[in-house]
């Protein structure tokens, strides 16, 4: 019996540790991991597009499309959006919904982000009010959306995406944002969706 109690503990311990260092992972590995890859993408910004995107007026999946600030969440907020909602696009930091609006463009402009792993972009989401300010820095100008709500949603509520957020098949005379993730933490339960209409548009000087 006391060998058996010995071997038990041992393997809990063992176990414990795995499940520790595993836990660690998600939290520092997963966010140094984007870490690097919005050097890269933010370095694309300051760069501007290939002259091949520039032409057909489009973003290449995987690239940077621009900046979110959001000053609720600390002056220090500042994330490259990248095009495309793929597990890898995500990883690497907020990611353009693509067919949905672009920035300043009527119509819904929807960023989905992650609110527990790889820097966690999301994780304060729930903390923005109605009247908040959500910057937007494209390369040809800055826009500011203001928020007018957040609610909380199913998965299968596909229609916060449409370009009148939750009226399909109506023609938009806005231009919109959505912001869309995991609710609650740890959870992919439901989502959280934070709304907001463009406010400002400051064009940049050439």
């Amino acid at each position: 019996m006391r060998v058996m109690l010995r071997t038990f503990g041992e393997v809990s311990i063992t176990l414990g540790l795995v499940l520790l260092l595993f836990c660690a992972y998600l939290l520092w590995g997963t966010s140094a991991y984007t870490e690097r890859h919005q050097e890269e993408l933010q370095r694309q910004l300051a760069e501007g597009p290939p002259a091949r995107e520039e032409a057909l007026g489009r973003i290449r999946l995987g690239r940077a499309l621009a900046l979110i600030r959001i000053p609720r969440l600390g002056a220090d907020y500042k994330y490259a959006i990248v095009e495309g909602i793929d597990a890898e696009h995500l990883r690497q930091g907020p990611g353009h919904y693509p067919g949905t609006a672009l920035p300043g463009q009527i119509g819904n402009f929807v960023v989905s982000g992650h609110r527990t792993t790889y820097a966690a972009p999301f994780n304060r989401l729930d903390e923005l009010r109605r009247g908040d300010d959500v910057i937007i820095d494209a390369r040809e100008a800055r826009y500011t959306y203001r928020v007018t709500g957040v609610k909380i949603v199913l998965p299968t509520r596909v229609d916060v995406i449409d370009p009148v957020p939750e009226h399909p098949g109506k023609r938009p005379t806005q231009a919109r944002l959505t912001l869309s993730t995991c609710h609650p933490e740890y959870s992919a339960r439901e989502r959280l969706i934070v709304y907001g209409v463009l406010a400002t548009t400051q064009e940049r000087r050439t």
